[in-house]
């Protein structure tokens, strides 16, 4: 899978992500660190990546219509710390790629549930 990790995930999470086998690249990395949402999706738009991130205002369909992109993740955990967060996106990893492709479609993840939009 081809990733866009958000700067709201932790940074180790790529390296984890790459770990698995996937190629991931950083808001960070490519300096849109504060950006605009816009700015964040256009990006991932750009590179036909998967977003993966924490800010549910990316999950509004209206604003970034899932068609448009390579997929959107949004993952809302009770429970926020890096070392959570971390550990809880690398274990829903597998049920999150049971729903590939992405193309098109914004995931909301939590510990209990995958919702999927189109």
């Amino acid at each position: 899978m081809h990733i866009k990790l958000d700067e709201n995930l932790p940074a180790e999470l790529a390296d984890d992500l790459r770990a698995l086998g996937h190629e991931v690249d950083t808001v960070v990395a490519e300096g849109l660190t504060g950006g605009a949402d816009a700015q964040v999706a256009a990006a991932a738009q750009r590179g036909a990546r998967c977003l993966f991130t924490l800010d549910k205002g990316l999950g509004d369909v209206r604003r970034f219509p899932p068609r448009k992109y390579a997929g959107i993740v949004v993952f809302r955990f009770s429970q926020r710390g890096r070392g959570n967060v971390r550990k809880t996106v690398r274990a829903l990893l597998p049920s999150v790629e049971k729903r590939a492709p992405l193309d098109g479609r914004l995931l909301v993840v939590s510990e209990a549930s995958i919702r999927v939009k189109k």
